[in-house]
């Protein structure tokens, strides 16, 4: 006997969910998701049209166990990249600011009538059933790897690979500082093996999966890359000892696996194997100055080495307070091995982000000038150190306006790894300092490539795009950006801004004041909210934010800028002079884009103003 039902699919756009078997189709091709981001699709599917907030998802998804928000906004981004939402990426899932997030595309239910035969051996349903599930995951794997790959299409003649934080197996947490600075290096040392052929994603990216619970498969299809590298570190004494394997993603093999045990010393010697190692395993051909480094490695001072990767630890943290903890290590790293360059090129970096950051601790000049000698003389000990050029660069740009020699301190440092994801980034400011912006969204391009989870990458587009009228692309980014860390300031400021320019100035008001909300340092959220008051036509409340801001302004250093720009948006043109003459006068970095932000055009016409930027070095700058 044959008992028929009807089974129920979703369907929107080319896509179809079979809620029973929990299955995405695309144009009829399944697509591999967790079961996890399934379930927050069909939650969303079955609430078409409605707004489900973020507690009722949370409860639903993960009914039992308490998660964090940030993994319901994980599970969205995975989505949205999956079913490719259209230019403003919310074709199909919208967020609804401050309430959750709705299914906006129009939902089909469609039935099917299947037979099912009433009795059949339970072996034999097992058998089927396990061969289709094996074949609807292989497919998965094949088909959805395309489909999730990160916002900016990968250059497809390159092998991708991710580098996975180290296990820290030493049973220690006080050790995390070790894994995680191998982590960084391998990266570091893998981008420099053959930049032709093999692109490595950065360290953040890579960074935001540790201590994950997801496989190598779900991770590689979220990166879009083609292996990915894993392995653990455990240190016992003067001797470490190193595990690592390379995966391939497509078909989860383990293509190379080898274990090291070493003396501290060879720390860097052993890094060189394992790299040596991958990169002969995927027929990579070593460049001539990868090779050359890689035959003249010393023996190295591992206390020194230690400091140096404590340093690298709180710089990345990218605080104020981390920052001048990162410089303490860098500093005793090079008293104990004056010779030691990755030492310099750290304390170059520290300087760098130091000086531009405002704070009472050292001044903007006094910042600058130690992160160009901390780079120059790494460079005297390496000149193939491409952070070291990379910092050199920055301090040329932002602070000393040496077009030229930046140009060419960033190309050599991309000449040198052309994956390392801030020289991209950095060198797209350079690009649209000088005008060539279409250059510049490209280079910021390369550097999301390398770093596709990076939100202050992320954040530099928003920018970018905002400042060249491209206003809806520029809220995506900054949307993309608040998905991966919903407490970023910064993508709110620039989130703010865009509105700006699109006249929409109360979501503007409402970002700067999300901004104020999470910003310990609250003066550059108090100017975009001034400044959003003025251009909105209300200059008495334009006028209270500024009172406010002023209260601090004399004690602080970088904020000339954005006091410029709250009164050119008053229309008080004396005054923004008398801040722009002042931020001259500090060499504040927010200069070189002062051609283009729009908070300067009501008086870029002005001849004090093109005065100005020919004192910067800009007014022939096209090349």
């Amino acid at each position: 006997m044959i008992n028929q039902k009807t089974k129920h699919f979703f369907e929107f756009g080319r896509f179809r969910v079979d809620p029973v078997e929990k299955v995405l189709f695309d144009d009829g091709q399944p697509v591999q998701l967790t079961l996890k981001a399934f379930d927050t699709l069909l939650a969303l599917l079955e609430s078409s049209g409605h707004i489900l907030s973020k507690e009722e998802l949370l409860k639903r998804i993960w009914p039992d166990t308490f998660v964090e928000e940030g993994t319901l906004v994980q599970n969205i981004a995975t989505l949205r990249r999956v079913l490719g939402d259209g230019p403003d990426q919310r074709s199909f899932i919208e967020t609804v600011p401050r309430r959750g997030y709705r299914f906006a595309a129009t939902v089909r239910q469609v039935g099917q009538a299947t037979r099912k035969p009433e009795l059949r051996s339970r072996t034999k349903d097992l058998m089927v059933a396990g061969t289709a599930l094996v074949a609807v995951l292989l497919s998965a794997v094949w088909f959805a790897r395309p489909a999730i790959r990160p916002p900016a299409p990968p250059e497809h003649d390159k092998i991708r690979m991710a580098v996975l934080p180290f296990l820290n197996l030493s049973g220690d947490s006080g050790q995390d500082y070790f894994s995680n600075g191998l982590t960084e290096e391998m990266i570091m040392q893998l981008g420099a093996l053959d930049p032709a052929r093999l692109s490595v994603i950065a360290r953040t990216s890579s960074m935001q999966y540790k201590d994950t619970k997801k496989d190598t498969r779900q991770i590689g299809l979220e990166l879009g890359v083609d292996y990915i590298v894993e392995g653990g570190v455990r240190r016992s004494a003067a001797r470490v000892r190193i595990t690592a394997q390379l995966i391939r993603v497509k078909d989860q093999t383990q293509v190379w696996a080898q274990d090291y045990d070493r003396n501290l010393t060879d720390i860097l010697s052993l890094q060189n194997d394992v790299a040596g190692s991958i990169g002969r395993e995927i027929q990579l051909k070593l460049i001539p100055a990868a090779s050359a480094r890689a035959a003249s490695v010393a023996p190295l001072d591992p206390e020194a080495h230690e400091l140096y990767l404590q340093g690298r630890y709180f710089w990345n943290k990218r605080s104020a307070s981390g920052i001048l903890k990162a410089i303490e290590y860098f500093r005793n790293a090079i008293a104990r091995a004056p010779k030691y360059p990755q030492g310099g090129a750290g304390l170059a970096d520290a300087y760098a982000l130091l000086g531009s950051l405002p704070n009472a601790g050292m001044s903007r000049r006094e910042a600058m000038s130690k992160a160009k000698a901390s780079a120059l003389r790494a460079l005297e000990l390496d000149d193939s150190l491409a952070e070291a050029h990379t910092s050199l660069a920055f301090v040329l740009m932002q602070y000393e306006w040496d077009w030229e020699g930046a140009g060419r301190e960033f190309r050599r440092a991309l000449q040198l790894n052309p994956n390392y994801a801030t020289a991209h980034e950095w060198y797209a400011f350079w690009l649209m300092a000088r005008g060539r912006s279409g250059e510049a969204i490209e280079e910021d391009r390369r550097a999301l490539e390398t770093d596709p989870l990076s939100t202050i990458i992320e954040a530099d587009t928003c920018q970018f795009l905002s400042y060249l009228g491209r206003d809806d692309e520029a809220i995506q980014h900054a949307q993309r950006a608040l998905e991966l860390n919903p407490g970023f300031s910064l993508a709110h400021l620039y989130l703010a801004e865009a509105y700006a320019g699109k006249k929409n100035y109360r979501e503007a008001i409402m970002e700067s004041r999300k901004a104020l909300e999470l910003n310990a340092d609250p003066t550059w959220a108090l100017s975009v909210l001034a400044r959003t008051y003025a251009v909105a036509g209300q200059p008495d409340k334009s006028k209270a934010v500024l009172t406010t801001l002023l209260e601090t302004a004399n004690q602080r250093e970088n904020l000339a800028i954005p006091l410029a720009g709250v009164y050119a948006a008053l229309g008080q043109k004396e005054a923004a002079f008398t801040w722009l003459e002042r931020a001259y006068r500090n060499h504040e970095g927010g200069l070189i884009l002062i051609r283009v932000a729009p908070a300067f055009q009501a008086i870029s016409g002005d001849p004090r103003f093109l005065d100005l930027v020919r004192r910067i070095g800009l007014r022939h700058s096209s090349s």
